[in-house]
């Protein structure tokens, strides 16, 4: 089966965690993605956080996947000779570097456009344009100076960053869609541009419903949020909110049977309008179908530490998955907490390629994140990630159309070693 990016070549200067996740969905999607590492180095994350010794981490692996790696010295006369020639063969450039990189390189975007005028450059940088642009951003940073922070913990208790990566995968996602419309943009009228996602543009983005908020203060008190029940006053910005749900919908995570021991036994439990009176069933309170100040969803917001209070009480006696199974054919929006050992062990995941296990040369067989998104015409199949500078003798020959013995030549640009290493195996 054909993918939709068959035919797209991405020249991949990126490192880490938010470019590589950007072209793994490209290459997912069936782009050929190039990856371009220093000789003898390669990726940082290579060899951060290693589990298997004389193996790529997971860190590497799980963000490369159907991708080919070249090494290439570009300080060398050669090595920028074939980065130009890339320049002028692929279609987008994607890269990650500290501001003013590739201009050091002599890759300017001026000189880009000059090389090839339909070339795309994707950029994630920590901030855009303005007094923070040349700052060094993580995705902790991202995270504190796009609002998410600020807004996740509880209120008596510090400002928190999530588990999910936001700043670094969510910005890769967000570039993502970029290239993807800069792309089509370019069959329209033949010409490339550049594509900026600053990471905390991208946090920002998927904070929304909390800049939401930060306007609503202006009208009152957000009444949704528990600190409104318990009498405590806002101050002029959004605050934490603990597992108050982001939405209309009251909801919190409640504790399951067996939470003394299990960290993970708990639900998450939304009290929607319309399934209100099916709660009170299920949880023994059917007179509060009528009762003054339960009846109606503006009457309950000052007494919704009371209602999960009750709720918990049942949600107690069962186990996370007994509630779901209750709740779900009640249409009462519930779901458990689930555990990454339970996550990675779940069948159904695997079955739809979520979950995917992939086998490795130097580390075996493990698991890795599968596409996030389905197709119904186009199967996404996940390949391991390159060795590096593996493919470094192919791209020279197969995208470039150099001969063996220029091939050979190029050895001494610092390529020699990880080529010779390859081929031995």
């Amino acid at each position: 089966m054909s993918k939709a990016l068959d035919g797209v070549k991405i020249l991949d200067f990126t490192h880490v965690q938010s470019g590589p996740t950007c072209t793994q969905l490209l290459a997912w999607f069936g782009a050929d993605v190039i990856k371009v590492e220093r000789p003898g180095v390669g990726d940082a994350t290579r060899k951060q956080l290693v589990d298997v010794e004389g193996a790529d981490s997971l860190y590497f692996t799980m963000l490369n996947h159907n991708k080919r790696s070249i090494t290439l010295n570009t300080k060398n006369e050669k090595g920028k000779e074939v980065l130009e020639r890339l320049v002028k063969t692929c279609d987008v450039l994607v890269e990650n570097f500290a501001p003013g990189a590739l201009d050091r390189m002599g890759f300017s975007w001026e000189r880009i456009q000059e090389i090839n005028p339909r070339m795309i450059m994707a950029s994630v940088k920590g901030f855009g344009p303005g007094p923070y642009e040349d700052c060094k951003v993580y995705e902790n940073v991202a995270q504190c100076a796009g609002g998410s922070a600020s807004t996740t913990g509880f209120l008596d208790g510090p400002p928190v960053v999530t588990g999910a990566q936001i700043g670094d995968s969510g910005t890769g996602l967000h570039l993502a869609l970029g290239i993807m419309t800069a792309l089509f943009h370019r069959e329209r009228t033949g010409k490339g541009q550049k594509v900026l996602a600053p990471m905390q543009d991208g946090v920002l983005n998927l904070c929304r419903v909390k800049l939401r908020d930060q306007q609503r203060l202006k009208a009152g008190p957000l009444k949704e949020y528990s600190q409104f029940g318990e009498g405590i006053p806002f101050g002029e910005a959004t605050p934490r909110a603990g597992n108050d749900s982001g939405g209309g919908q009251p909801g919190r995570i409640l504790k399951c049977k067996g939470w003394e021991t299990d960290p993970n036994a708990y639900t998450y439990f939304i009290t929607q309008a319309a399934v209100w009176e099916k709660i009170c069933d299920v949880i023994g309170e059917p007179e509060w179908k009528t009762k003054a100040g339960y009846a109606t969803p503006p009457e309950r917001l000052d007494k919704l530490n009371e209602i999960f209070e009750r709720i918990e009480q049942w949600t107690m006696t069962k186990s996370k998955f007994e509630v779901m199974e209750i709740c779900n054919p009640l249409d009462i929006p519930v779901g458990p907490i689930l555990s990454m050992k339970e996550i990675a062990e779940d069948e159904g995941l695997r079955k739809t390629g979520t979950v995917v296990e992939v086998d490795h040369p130097e580390r075996g067989p493990y698991l890795t994140v599968g596409s996030p998104i389905k197709f119904s015409g186009m199967d996404v199949e996940v390949k391991r990630s390159p060795l590096l500078g593996e493919h470094t003798a192919e791209i020279l020959k197969d995208v470039l159309g150099y001969s063996e013995e220029e091939v050979e030549e190029l050895k001494s640009t610092g390529v020699t070693d990880v080529v010779k290493k390859i081929a031995a195996e």
